[in-house]
């Protein structure tokens, strides 16, 4: 594969569709987007030149609440190469839930990243909450929408009956302690049918930016479908009870009152 440049991307993603002046939640695998000139910094550039000055970039930088979050120092888990370093750029904010952080650079950056309660991570009062509010788009970079947050908004908006709680560790009064946070947790497999509804729909722009497969899409048309099928049909996102996914079944057996 040959290298894209930062001013291809850029009319790529125009192309696609980013708006200028935007609000735009990007999820992307470096993997699948290289190679492109300057590496993760040139795609993080390409992101914010598309966007332009009053565009506000936003990116996933969550951990894995293992020790206590410091949003200037922790690391991410399993974010990738770009999210890990955009967090680290000047000028960007970083908000402060322990496991479901998120970074944010340009004029919404400081609502974005605001604090959130510990649960839902990603309810409406949260990044992705906000990122919806202010009418943001998604895009999806060489990751699929199993990897998609925003619809944990969705599932938090439609009130689905499943909750998993995690551990993690927090701060409280100077000490270190342990707590368990509930979330719409499960395997995120069955994410993969936003595709189809948005495609019905002609909701989602589709193309490449650099290497990589990408899908733009507002994150009020997604969170307005997933939230309507939820409310016909609660259990959309969890896989069926025969097959064999351990975290749909751990998500099934807190399930009380419908029908699984």
């Amino acid at each position: 594969m040959r290298e894209v440049s930062q001013r291809e991307m850029v009319e790529q993603l125009r192309s696609l569709g980013v708006r200028e002046g935007g609000v735009l939640l990007v999820h992307t695998s470096f993997k699948a987007v290289r190679p492109v000139e300057g590496g993760p910094l040139g795609l993080i550039g390409a992101l914010r030149a598309a966007l332009g000055r009053d565009g506000t970039l936003v990116m996933p930088t969550m951990t894995d609440g293992e020790t206590v979050f410091d949003p200037a120092s922790t690391p991410t888990t399993d974010m990738g190469i770009t999210a890990e370093l955009f967090w680290r750029q000047p000028g960007v904010s970083r908000s402060t839930h322990p496991g479901g952080s998120f970074a944010a650079e340009g004029p919404h950056a400081a609502v974005i990243c605001r604090p959130q309660p510990l649960s839902p991570p990603h309810g409406p009062d949260s990044p992705v909450g906000r990122v919806h509010d202010l009418d943001g788009q998604l895009l999806l970079l060489g990751v699929t929408q199993g990897e998609n947050t925003t619809l944990h908004l969705a599932e938090s908006l439609a009130k689905v009956p499943y909750s998993v709680s995690h551990p993690c560790v927090v701060e409280v009064d100077g000490v270190a302690r342990t707590v368990m946070i509930a979330e719409t947790d499960h395997c995120c497999r069955n994410f993969r049918l936003a595709d189809d509804w948005l495609r019905a729909r002609g909701l989602q722009r589709e193309g490449n930016v650099g290497n990589a497969d990408a899908r733009l899409f507002d994150a009020r048309s997604l969170v307005d479908l997933a939230v309507a099928h939820l409310a016909s049909a609660p259990l959309t996102f969890l896989c069926p009870p025969d097959a064999g996914c351990e975290e749909c079944d751990v998500a099934r057996t807190s399930v009380t009152g419908v029908e699984t």
